[in-house]
């Protein structure tokens, strides 16, 4: 009894108390609150999804020729037609949330138009106005139609696909990489690196050598290898990341847990008669949580810039699903010419994103006074 009482104050001290200390501590670091403030806004747009998109289609690709590489702020009447009497597809609010929903009609992009008899007569939208007109014959006894006009907040891409949409849906690629990566990561560094720690000796020894091995070689050719043998692909991407950002976490939960195994604490637990593994997660892993989290936000941020390289290189998410580095593949020729904020305004989004979590991970590591 007096050694179980003796364990679980050690623990409470170096945990909990901890905890409310960091927090209190992140309450008055301006940094830490724009870096969660900015980190909040991202993530409130990639759950919100299409339910707040202007292009509620899926992957927000409705494209439109006619109206490619408009600036901002352009402004444009559409001429939206269907059958009369068509039935509308009912769309499930959650389905909408995820993957988006097909409009009901068809629309286009028109200058002006005109009424005659049965029949609307619309002029379709050029950009350049020296080019040959070209009119649009819709007729009434078949159709209904409505013009609405439209704002292009960030202008159109060259597809003449909103701006603004796809780089909200992007937010959701570059986020979910950097979330499902760091969970693998953390189950494969944690779990490794403290059996080595734990355990010592020859098992020390060859996970060591398999850590130094996988350490040697550079980030991005292995992930670019791993991504060949996987495939290309949306989840493919997740595993190619989390695969290769594992080491940073397996070797600091070693070096943790090296300085934390000969504590009184952990001698309790052993002399108690717990198991190995209770004594490892249930009593070790939550003293290094903090260290933890540090290396965690500091490794979404390398996570991001990872995906965002991968699709620049062609081999990350695929089209049609948006992702801010498959934007600025498609868009970065345009630097060069009179629009290069189609490149800029994706590349201000990683970077603002990359930014917040590195700050994260700096107010962290203060407020923790994490030493390497």
């Amino acid at each position: 009894m007096h050694l179980h009482f003796f364990h679980k104050k050690v623990k409470d001290r170096n945990y909990g108390s901890i905890n409310r200390e960091v927090i209190r501590k992140l309450k008055k670091d301006p940094l830490a609150i724009f870096s969660i403030t900015i980190i909040g806004l991202f993530t409130t747009i990639a759950i919100l999804g299409y339910t707040i998109t202007p292009d509620k289609t899926p992957f927000s690709n409705q494209q439109y020729l006619e109206i490619a590489a408009q600036k901002p702020l352009f402004k444009v009447d559409f001429l939206r037609y269907w059958e009369k009497n068509q039935k509308k597809e009912k769309t499930n609010f959650f389905k909408t949330l995820l993957f988006g929903r097909k409009n009901s009609y068809s629309s286009l992009p028109i200058s002006s138009f005109t009424i005659r008899n049965d029949s609307l007569i619309a002029e379709v939208f050029s950009p350049n106005k020296d080019d040959e007109k070209e009119y649009f014959f819709l007729d009434l006894r078949k159709n209904d139609y409505r013009i609405k006009k439209q704002t292009y907040i960030l202008g159109t891409d060259s597809y003449g696909r909103d701006m603004l949409s796809q780089l909200m849906i992007g937010t959701r690629v570059s986020l979910s990489v950097g979330i499902i990566s760091i969970f693998i990561s953390l189950i494969i560094g944690i779990s490794l690196g403290a059996i080595a720690a734990y355990y010592g000796k020859w098992v020390d020894n060859l996970i060591m050598w398999l850590i130094n091995v996988v350490w040697s070689i550079p980030t991005i050719l292995l992930v670019i290898a791993i991504t060949f043998a996987l495939g290309k692909g949306f989840w493919q991407v997740f595993l190619a990341v989390g695969l290769t950002m594992w080491v940073d976490v397996a070797r600091m939960t070693r070096g943790q847990i090296l300085s934390l195994k000969e504590k009184e604490f952990v001698e309790a637990g052993k002399a108690l008669g717990f198991k190995d593994s209770r004594i490892i997660i249930r009593h070790i892993l939550p003293n290094i949580v903090g260290a933890i989290s540090v290396i965690t936000a500091s490794n979404f941020a390398t996570a991001i810039l990872q995906e965002a390289g991968l699709s620049f290189l062609g081999i990350g998410v695929q089209p049609p699903m948006p992702s801010w580095g498959g934007m600025i593949k498609e868009n970065y020729g345009y630097i060069i010419l009179d629009s290069p904020y189609m490149a800029i305004i994706p590349g201000l989004a990683i970077m603002l994103l990359v930014t917040a979590f590195i700050l994260l991970g700096s107010s962290l590591r203060k407020a923790m006074d994490v030493k390497d």
